[in-house]
């Protein structure tokens, strides 16, 4: 089970939405690369970067910050937001990225997914945003009839390194996880699941290393963690614990 602190990036500055509403950001660093390396420093072995121009955008718009963060941290880096073609992938993949997320490509070119997990295998995850329900797109802008499981099935056996579920009803107002959505998705198919929107407290990772719960990957929390809900010391100790009771 892995905690992911998330960085999104929107002028080149770390931010967190509300409810995914570009005019609702909230700056909490000036300094990307140098909250990357507080979040390795605090003792977090991943990293959830998204850049939200680039979302909106098509194509990446904060790509100077996310070189700066790879340079900073050495915990492997997730991104997403704009990541629309095998070139694409293949330039972030080589500049240190471990993992791309596609997300608006994976609705609209499910094939080209498909190819990215053959061409970068362990590479490549699949971020389905969910709004009602369905799946949004265009960094959330439009919604598509698309159902979130129907979307997720389409990549079984694919080779999806992981599926980054987010319930953008959520995301950025601390309301919890929608644990009931998320779990469903996770029992429906065999691509590991990462929570994502509205962790925000304790009591959440707590939630989140249930019995039920330990077929996630993990979960992602930003805001909570930046507003000092989340210590990250007890976070990351609950985590540790459960690792460790696991494997006794």
């Amino acid at each position: 089970m892995i905690l992911f602190p998330a960085i999104d990036l929107k002028g080149g500055l770390c931010v967190r939405l509300k409810l995914g509403d570009m005019q609702q950001a909230t700056v909490y660093n000036t300094d990307p690369a140098a909250q990357a390396k507080s979040f390795e420093d605090q003792g977090f072995e991943w990293l959830h970067v998204v850049d939200l121009d680039g979302a909106f955008a098509g194509h990446s718009a904060n790509g100077d910050a996310v070189e700066a963060i790879l340079k900073a941290t050495k915990n492997p880096v997730q991104l997403g937001g704009g990541i629309r073609t095998l070139d694409h992938i293949e330039a972030w993949l080589a500049r240190g990225l471990r993992r791309v997320i596609l997300g608006t490509v994976a609705v609209r070119n499910p094939d080209l997914v498909i190819e990215a997990c053959r061409k970068f295998p362990g590479h490549v995850a699949v971020g389905i945003d969910a709004k009602g329900g369905k799946v949004a797109v265009e960094g959330w802008a439009e919604a598509s009839e698309l159902g979130v499981i129907e979307l997720a099935q389409k990549f079984e056996g694919a080779g999806v390194a992981a599926i980054i579920y987010t319930d953008i009803d959520r995301d950025g107002i601390l309301a919890g996880i929608n644990w009931a959505s998320t779990l469903e998705l996770a029992e429906a198919v065999s691509i590991p699941v990462i929570a994502s929107g509205g962790l925000a407290s304790l009591d959440d990772v707590r939630r989140m290393l249930e019995p039920d719960a330990q077929k996630l990957e993990g979960a992602i929390s930003g805001r909570a963690l930046y507003d000092g809900r989340i210590d990250p010391s007890q976070a990351l100790a609950l985590v540790k614990a459960s690792r460790a009771k696991e494997t006794a």
